[in-house]
């Protein structure tokens, strides 16, 4: 999204850009006949992208990743009718740093602070704010903080004052502000339809604005449908009016100009610089162009964690490729095998993060004994270790709209037993993911499609393509299987962030297809700022493997951009055994490089062939 201007979608009160093909205008207040003015423009007016329909998303932080815990929930307290943090952000980092090191590794720690004690949703003087900043940056955490649609109705709070002032209100029906009944309590929701208003809510990010925020500080737009406690169905009344609209026509858009206008807000803090992360629970088609999603409040119920899968399909195919749900459900309690179960299919979703309602017991994971903690400890390190595969996933799904987690027909069309399978899926072309998701279950039947073979990646076994696999599982197991002809890259040293991977070195994968042949891709870039689409600054490699040659060659000649990382080890699944192995430079130098070899398992590892990730190289096995 970088580097392009919002295309508003109002003018002269007629939605001439918002994908609206038909609808009821109120009346102009010049008296113009509503009924003389046409909707003329087409659904892919509401972003960028060339197709109508399949929009590519934005180019996510590095981070956003990783796994994101928000179990201090929210709100955290209650105060005069009004939601406020009492949590001390230092003792929670070290919590999370500390006591499940290195489980909780994540450079996108997560906490609900509101943003005043006046109003949830708009930023004000916040002290514990500032320090709870300054304080996860030294961890290299980042936080999110949640901006919602909804402003306490008092004379004395000046942002809501400013916002009457500039009659930016959404109106009633007899043309009075719009007021509701949400968190603050009474609440007045500003017309996000209006580009005025988006202009001004996207200025209240500035840093001289926004008090205590900084660069690690991003945004979450909850209830941004928008909700109304007292209002029909929870949302809006249908009559109240948006400029010459009424409500029940423009409904599904509200959340997406909330989005919209916070991502452009957390742009222009960095004079352009920096990528914005903006988390909704509210959206429309374009709105991967913000952000992410997520499923909604569900439940701590097996079936809740079944209809996750589908349902993450279903966005993906729609152009929506960050999404997740909230790990361990929302309402109720999850028992200890229902909260490991969910954390190893989270995991394997685009978007990963644990989130609870504040009503419900504590769930970290440390609370429900060694044994659970350190299978949830695992699987989070699994998330880590392929950090570089999920980055190169969203970096084609920005390029190109095909989803980042997709249903198995994508890749297998003509194969008619993929039709109806959604319990399982892939990541990419080349991850197959098939979660345990029934109570007490010893086992699972995964279908493998096509007519190559798939690597389990826990054990290297090899499996064919083309069949129903029953797998049997213990509490430790996730069945997940790599595609013959493969390369993905991982990064697989134990670190408490994804910042301090960014120069770790990587472990290549070959599963090597039928033909004795792979290829893969590597791409890499500063994972926060536009400069890969303003000033080509990344890396993307090409990797190959054939006639017994592994290389590394550039994609991207024009490019321009560095790394200290380097290739730790390569490892061959369905391999032979070489009697020598030579690491070819681009200037021509050649050195012997180490291996092992598993004859039971046909698995060859070549241990610290030193190149820079960045660079030409070919790996000659004799």
């Amino acid at each position: 999204m970088g580097g392009h201007q919002l295309q508003h979608c109002w003018k002269d009160g007629v939605w001439e850009d918002a994908g609206l093909r038909s609808g009821r205008q109120r009346d102009a207040p010049d008296g113009t006949s509503a009924g003389s003015q046409r909707v003329a423009s087409s659904m892919s007016s509401l972003c960028w992208g060339p197709s109508p329909l399949m929009f590519s998303p934005s180019m996510p932080l590095s981070q956003v990743l990783s796994h994101s815990l928000h179990w201090p929930r929210w709100p955290i307290t209650s105060v005069a009718g009004t939601t406020m943090t009492r949590m001390t952000s230092v003792r929670w980092i070290r919590v999370l740093m500390t006591t499940t090191s290195p489980m909780t590794s994540s450079g996108w720690t997560l906490s609900t602070l509101t943003a005043s004690a006046t109003s949830h949703g708009t930023p004000t003087s916040s002290p514990s704010l500032g320090r709870c900043c300054r304080t996860s940056w030294i961890r290299n955490a980042r936080w999110w903080l949640s901006w919602t649609p909804h402003i306490k109705v008092d004379s004395g709070y000046k942002i809501h004052n400013e916002i009457r002032s500039r009659n930016f209100y959404v109106k009633n029906k007899d043309g009075g502000d719009y007021e509701g009944w949400c968190w603050p309590g009474s609440a007045g929701y500003p017309d996000f339809t209006n580009p005025e208003m988006r202009a001004w809510w996207a200025s209240m990010f500035a840093y001289d604005q926004y008090e205590g925020s900084m660069e690690n500080l991003y945004t979450w737009n909850d209830m941004n449908e928008p909700s109304v406690f007292n209002g029909p169905e929870v949302t809006m009344h249908k009559d109240a009016v948006h400029g010459n609209w009424e409500h029940r026509d423009v409904h599904n858009l509200y959340g997406f100009y909330v989005q919209m206008a916070t991502a452009e807000g957390l742009i222009q803090r960095s004079a352009g610089v920096e990528r914005p992360f903006v988390l909704t629970r509210a959206f429309f088609a374009g709105s991967q162009r913000y952000g992410a999603v997520w499923t909604g409040d569900n439940a701590a119920e097996w079936d809740h964690l079944k209809i996750s899968i589908p349902m993450c399909l279903s966005l993906g195919l729609v152009g929506i490729s960050l999404c997740g749900a909230d790990v361990g459900g929302f309402f109720k309690s999850p028992s200890q095998e229902l909260l490991v179960r969910w954390y190893q299919t989270g995991a394997y979703q685009p978007f990963f993060r644990a989130h609870a309602h504040l009503d419900t017991p504590r769930r970290e994971p440390w609370l429900f004994g060694p044994e659970n903690t350190a299978l949830i400890r695992e699987v989070v390190r699994q998330r880590y270790t392929l950090l570089p595969y999920w980055y190169q996933l969203f970096y084609h799904a920005h390029r190109t709209g095909n989803p980042v987690m997709r249903p198995l027909w994508v890749e297998y069309p003509e194969d008619v037993a993929t039709f109806a399978v959604d319990d399982e899926f892939l990541l990419g072309r080349d991850l197959l993911v098939h979660p345990v998701t029934e109570e007490g279950a010893r086992g699972v039947t995964a279908y493998l499609p096509g007519s190559e073979a798939w690597y389990d990646v826990h054990t290297f076994q090899k499996q064919n393509g083309g069949q129903n696999l029953y797998i049997p599982v213990t509490m430790s197991s996730i069945p997940v299987f790599q595609r013959g002809g493969s390369i993905i890259p991982r990064k697989n040293r134990p670190r408490r962030s994804s910042s301090c991977m960014e120069s770790d070195p990587y472990t290549f994968y070959v599963a090597l297809s039928s033909k004795k042949t792979a290829e893969g891709e590597l791409y890499i870039d500063d994972g926060h700022t536009f400069n890969y689409e303003k000033q080509r600054q990344f890396i993307h490699r090409r990797l190959t493997f054939a006639n017994n040659v592994l290389s590394s060659s550039n994609l991207a000649p024009d490019a321009q951009f560095s790394t200290d990382s380097w290739i730790e080890r390569v490892v061959f699944l369905g391999a032979h055994k070489p009697s020598a192995v030579t690491l070819k430079m681009a200037d021509g130098s050649e050195s012997p490089l180490e291996f092992e070899f598993d004859s039971g398992m046909s698995v060859l590892t070549l241990r610290k062939p030193g190149m820079n990730a960045g660079s030409d190289w070919m790996v000659l096995l004799r």
